[in-house]
């Protein structure tokens, strides 16, 4: 039986795609512990909702949910949480995403990407203090599942951090963990040199209100 990451060495995990933020999440998982994500594994490749159908029938060994899965695999008591990373360590101490934008857009259009990102702040600035608001524009934008999972997602999704958290640190973190699994082969500091920019984070860190 799955009790502890370390259990996953020779079974099999459902992923959509390889290379999809939830096989790049679980090979940084299994790496920190010493696993070999491409020979300790078993990749098998299908959609979340899928994935979720396999676990329940026991085909599969493991699953990484998205909110609001892992609230609906609990309400239905599937499976066993492994790692959450908005509460275990070394995770929670990390950002688990970081917004990314087009080169030559950002070069082109500084007024527009600052403005977006402002308003990505601000909406998870929203959630971080109305979840249950949150959780109604989540709705809104076509969400067909449980309303009380949406709810309970952004309740405890940790919004609000983004001041605390350091950006560059997450990135040289994953970094180390994609590259000891070979998934990446440039160094962190070079990711963080040619492939980061925090101007405009710095700046709204400023401008927008605690």
């Amino acid at each position: 039986r799955v009790r502890t990451i370390s259990d996953l060495k020779g079974k099999t995990v459902a992923v959509p795609q390889l290379n999809s933020p939830q096989h790049t999440f679980i090979a940084s998982i299994v790496t920190q512990i010493g696993l070999d994500p491409n020979r300790d594994i078993t990749w098998l490749l299908h959609p979340p909702a899928e994935g979720k159908r396999l676990l329940a029938e026991g085909k599969i060994d493991g699953f990484l949910g998205f909110p609001p899965d892992p609230q609906e695999l609990r309400a239905r008591k599937i499976g066993r949480v492994l790692v959450n990373s908005a509460i275990d360590r070394p995770w929670s101490q990390y950002f688990c995403c970081l917004v990314s934008a087009n080169r030559e857009f950002v070069r082109r259009h500084p007024v527009a990407t600052k403005r977006a990102l402002r308003a990505i702040l601000k909406g998870d600035q929203l959630c971080a203090v109305e979840p249950g608001r949150g959780a109604r524009a989540f709705a809104d934008q076509g969400f067909k599942g449980s309303p009380e999972y949406a709810r309970q997602a952004m309740t405890e999704i940790p919004f609000g951090r983004w001041r605390a958290y350091n950006p560059e640190e997450t990135v040289r973190f994953y970094a180390l963990r994609l590259r000891e699994a070979g998934m990446v082969k440039s160094s962190p500091q070079k990711l963080i040199a040619d492939g980061t920019d925090w101007r405009f984070l710095n700046e709204l860190k400023k401008e927008l209100k605690g």
